[in-house]
Formats: structure tokens, C-alpha cells, sequence
């Protein structure tokens, strides 16, 4: 059966040739092998045996190639969005110069804003129908977590490059390009939620559970604050024990003094930073502190 053969690499035997093609087959089904979708450099003659990706090309023609896609019936991989048709689904491009595989609306999300867009990259593998039409099938969790490889556990405030492959009402799950996954909640994200084969630059906030990075699309605190909790926060870095004898009940000279700004502005820092938890005061030792594990800590 044809079904049996299609989105595989399978073994044919050459039956007829011109200058631009060889035919093969096997099973009785014939398949063109043009002579520039040829890897291997030994020439070939009728009866021998080749090797190759066979497919149903976009002109229903029935196509062997050496030069593999990225996604098969039995392989994973990443394909890259070409089309998007409401009415029918996404259109992927996985390597084929003459076809685009469809993944249909049906495995897509049901909110439109989460469809993905052109360029967004999705992970498939192909499946055949009983009329032979070759599908995109998204890859599903278990799968991505036989995909992944296990992370480093230094990676805190590490920016990394990732692919979404499932949206959730709680936030999208991601697949780094190192192949790590991760979780960005959506309280982590900037207004719209993330749409499905979305790229995005995250940061590493922690470690979660199920082996899973928990991500960030949020700017670190200190990249938020203004010029003069920027100030504070520098001149604590450099100040042993990352301490300073100054609380918001200090004295308004020594303020202006020490930091070049009124108490008023002195205060409002203060606030800010303790709101992003980069520091904690000490009113009965009138000091301020910087919280060691927060990130303003990096250089």
C-alpha cells in the first residue's frame, strides 16, 4: 500500500532513467528521483537498488529524494511556517522543495490569537490518512520530554533563545534551542499571551518541577528602576558587606551629601527597590541592605 511507504526512507530499485531523472520503484509504485535530489555520488543503472525520502510532491506526483526533511512519520523535527489558512490550518515547511506539509486546524489551539504566524517554527512528524494525504502531527508531551536533555543548575538570570510548543491557560511551554524545557506562567509574560511556535528570549527565574526551567519574558528588577535606585543599588555593591548607614528617616543634608539627590527622591528609590525586593532596611540600625540573591547582585 502506498500509505505504508509515504513520509518514509525506504529502498527502491531503479527501472528506467532519462538525463534529468531516474524512475524506481518498489511494489509496484513508481517514483521519480530527479538527478539533483541525488546524495550519493555512485552511478546508478537499472536494477540497482537506491535509497531515499518518498513523498506525494504538491502537483500529486509521486517524488523520492536523498536530500531528507527534517520531519518523517517516524522523526521529530522542526518545520517552519509558511502559510496560514483559517479555514483549513497551518502550512509547514520541513525541507521539501516542492511541498508543504498542513497541520490542520484541529491540532491547532481553538483561540486564533494563538495560532502561529509566518516564520514561527513548529515541531511535527508526518502522518498518512487512508486517501494517502500526508499531515503535520504536533508533538505532544511526552515526546518533548524525550526530546529534551536535562539543564545545567547554574543558569539563574541566563537569557536563552527558545520555541513554544504548547499554550496553556496558565502560561506556554517552552523547548530552548538546547533543547531544555521550560515553563513561562503568565504572569511572567507582557500583556497578550504567547501564541503556539512563537520564538522568544527568556530568563532563567528558577527551577521548576518535571525537569522543567521556569522562564521569564520580564525584565529583571534593576533594569525597571530609575537612575536613582540605579545609584543606590551601585553605590551598595561597592560598599562592604553591601550595606550603607542611610534609611528613609536619615537626615535630608547627609542625604543630599552622600547621594547628590533630596530625601524626597531618596525615599521614592527606596520604595521602589524594596518593592522589587533588591534590598531590605533596617530601621533600628538605620541602614540599608542588598539582598545577595537577588539579580542586581550580577555585574
Amino acid at each position: 500500500m502506498l500509505q505504508d511507504k509515504l513520509g518514509k526512507v525506504i529502498e527502491a530499485t531503479i527501472t528506467d532513467m532519462n538525463k534529468d531523472a531516474f524512475f524506481v520503484q518498489v511494489d509496484g509504485q513508481t517514483f521519480y528521483l530527479g538527478k539533483n535530489d541525488i546524495q550519493d555520488i555512485d552511478i546508478k543503472d537499472k536494477g540497482d537498488q537506491v535509497v531515499g525520502f518518498v513523498y506525494e510532491n504538491q502537483h500529486k506526483q509521486l517524488r523520492m529524494t536523498q536530500h531528507y526533511p527534517e520531519s518523517m512519520v517516524d522523526v521529530y523535527g522542526f518545520g517552519t511556517v509558511k502559510e496560514v489558512k483559517r479555514d483549513l490550518g497551518v502550512f509547514i515547511d520541513i525541507g521539501l522543495k516542492d511541498k508543504d506539509i498542513v497541520v490542520s486546524l484541529d491540532d491547532l489551539p481553538l483561540d486564533s490569537f494563538k495560532w502561529p504566524k509566518l516564520d514561527d517554527r513548529l515541531m511535527i512528524r508526518l502522518e498518512i490518512d487512508h486517501k494517502d494525504r500526508i499531515w503535520g502531527k504536533l508533538a505532544e508531551e511526552e515526546v518533548m520530554d524525550q526530546l529534551s536533555v536535562r539543564y545545567p543548575r547554574d543558569l539563574k538570570n541566563t537569557e536563552l533563545d527558545g520555541t513554544v510548543y504548547a499554550t496553556k491557560q496558565i502560561g506556554a511551554f517552552i523547548v530552548t534551542d538546547e533543547y531544555y524545557l521550560g515553563f513561562i506562567h503568565h504572569t511572567e509574560m507582557y500583556g497578550q499571551a504567547l501564541r503556539l511556535g512563537e520564538r522568544v528570549k527568556a530568563r532563567v527565574i528558577g527551577n521548576g518541577q518535571h525537569g522543567r526551567l521556569n522562564l521569564s519574558l520580564m525584565p529583571r528588577a534593576f533594569e525597571v528602576i530609575d537612575d536613582d535606585a540605579q545609584m543606590i543599588v551601585m553605590m551598595l555593591k561597592r560598599n562592604k558587606n553591601h550595606t550603607l548607614p542611610f534609611y528613609d528617616k536619615s537626615d535630608a543634608e547627609l542625604i543630599k551629601s552622600q547621594f547628590g539627590i533630596s530625601k524626597a527622591s531618596f525615599k521614592r528609590a527606596l520604595g521602589n527597590l524594596m518593592k522589587q525586593k533588591l534590598i531590605t532596611q533596617d530601621k533600628e540600625k538605620g541602614e540599608i541592605k542588598l539582598n545577595e540573591d537577588e539579580p542586581a547582585t550580577n555585574d
